[in-house]
């Protein structure tokens, strides 16, 4: 209990409040325009904090996440253009009945809904973070291993609609993980003889081309493109005749959005789908849906924000990223000289329960910024592409110069940029590269460390029954599509 204090007290700093209430405000409105994304924000943003102390940081960067997973809702329900990935579902319901009169009630159900979400899964956060950690503290290096094989062939469902396309890409980044120093028996790799390249492939760099750069080459194609947007603005809270249709549908959609969250890999797109589905399947009105559903605009909200707090858990919990943008707030913490997992629990229990502080008081804070100011935010998408864009060039450059003052880092961040952009035109997501990068050095690491402390007889990996559990689950992630199909054709 003295450590939640000690958090709370932590983010009790008026500057730290300011700086969350700056990255909610910014998060709303990069979630509001059409081709931004709370993860290149996010990454846009890790540089700039490398000056900063780690509490006021990380905690910009979580409430930064909230934020954006939000305002994706409002150009989804306004223009039928969702901000972000995880508002995709929304768009469903939230659009129609929109176009029908009925805007300002769309945002205020995805407005509740996305608080009721959030809320909930940081409770679930609070309780199940030291738990975790606890649990994890026994692991050796043989479990971790197994526990990042996991979440790694959780990559196949992460995003993009191909899984073997989603498996490539992270063995794509796995691959990049390798460059540099082997820490383990000193030998350089994929250096080229360039003392630059012995540190390895900074995170930064990457995350920046890979979620900034190769979007807005992607996007640069759709610059002129025009939208078909609701005018008429005036938010409304939720009837009571509305409370009494969503509830049940929101208390489901949260508890799913943060099981799927904790999921190592999974994330708020994922959560958002089961959630329109599940809302779906357990209405008495499936007939309503798609023509404006208020169901099928609580039902993804819920979701999808409940998602963010349950990212957070494996993230912190044990060093394992729960989503894409969370995996980029991983990076940060590196950065920022943590060590993620259940020693970030066991030393600094305080700078966790701070972070819970933070996302809470963003939740609070993007309700009222959401409630107020939607007229306001549904004039951004007005924004012309052609000055959006270059704005977004011009942080990237200067964010990937400013982490480590090397003109090495740009170049790196020009050329994941330009695969990114080939990836994208070819339906591989980023997202599982990252993902790939971050998990490769713990799947190395770990086997290295595993194989000394076992004299290199891979087989007795399998001694341990939590390793076995790990690979079990592997195997059943990696078959999964495949079992699903057989069921689905067979039923």
């Amino acid at each position: 209990m003295d450590a939640v204090l000690q958090g709370i007290l932590l983010m009790a700093d008026p500057m730290n409040i300011g700086l969350i209430f700056v990255a909610v405000l910014i998060g709303v409105i990069v979630g509001a325009l059409p081709g931004l994304s709370s993860p290149m924000a996010v990454a846009l943003l890790l540089p700039f904090t490398i000056s900063m102390e780690p509490v006021p940081a990380i905690s910009m960067m979580a409430a930064l996440y909230c934020a954006g997973t939000f305002g994706g809702s409002i150009c989804a329900i306004l223009i039928n253009a969702p901000g972000a990935p995880p508002a995709v579902a929304t768009a469903f319901d939230g659009y129609p009945m929109a176009k029908r009169g009925e805007a300002g009630r769309a945002l205020g159900i995805a407005a509740i809904s996305s608080i009721s979400g959030g809320i909930f899964s940081l409770i679930i956060f609070l309780v199940a973070t030291p738990l975790l950690a606890k649990i994890a503290t026994s692991f050796r290096p043989m479990e971790y291993f197994a526990l990042a094989v996991f979440a790694l062939s959780m990559l196949a469902s992460i995003s993009g609609k191909s899984p073997v396309r989603n498996l490539i890409a992270g063995a794509v980044g796995v691959l990049l993980g390798t460059v540099g120093i082997h820490l383990t028996t000193g030998v350089e790799r994929f250096t080229f003889d360039l003392p630059v390249m012995t540190g390895g492939i900074g995170f930064v760099p990457v995350l920046i081309g890979l979620f900034a750069l190769a979007e807005l080459l992607n996007q640069s194609e759709a610059a002129d493109k025009a939208y078909e947007r609701i005018k008429a603005v005036v938010v409304k809270l939720p009837t009571r005749e509305d409370f009494r249709r969503i509830w049940g549908t929101i208390l489901r959609s949260s508890g799913i959005g943060t099981f799927i969250g904790v999921l190592p890999a999974e994330g708020a797109t994922v959560a958002a789908i089961m959630g329109y589905n599940e809302a779906k399947r357990w209405s008495k009105h499936k007939e309503e849906f798609g023509t404006g559903c208020p169901e099928g605009i609580a039902g993804p909200e819920a979701a999808n924000n409940a998602a963010t707090g349950g990212a957070m858990v494996p993230t912190l919990a044990l060093g394992i990223p729960g989503s894409a943008t969370t995996a980029v707030i991983l990076a940060a913490l590196i950065m920022h000289g943590f060590r993620p997992g259940p020693y970030l629990m066991k030393q600094t229990p305080e700078f966790v329960y701070a972070i819970f502080a933070a996302m809470l008081l963003a939740n609070f804070m993007f309700l009222v910024i959401g409630l107020a100011g939607a007229k306001v935010f549904s004039r951004i998408t007005l924004i012309p592409r052609s000055f959006l864009w270059p704005a977004v060039f011009v942080f990237a450059l200067v964010g990937s110069y400013s982490y480590g003052a090397s003109l090495m880092d740009v170049w790196v961040m020009l050329i994941a940029g330009f695969i990114g952009f080939v990836m994208l035109r070819h339906s591989f997501a980023p997202a599982p590269l990252v993902m790939g990068l971050i998990l490769g050095k713990l799947v190395e690491e770990s086997f290295s460390q595993s194989m000394i402390l076992l004299d290199n007889q891979w087989w007795r990996l399998l001694e341990s029954p939590i390793v076995d559990f790990f690979f079990v689950l592997t195997v059943l992630s990696l078959c999964w599509p495949l079992i699903s199909t057989r069921f689905g054709r067979g039923g």
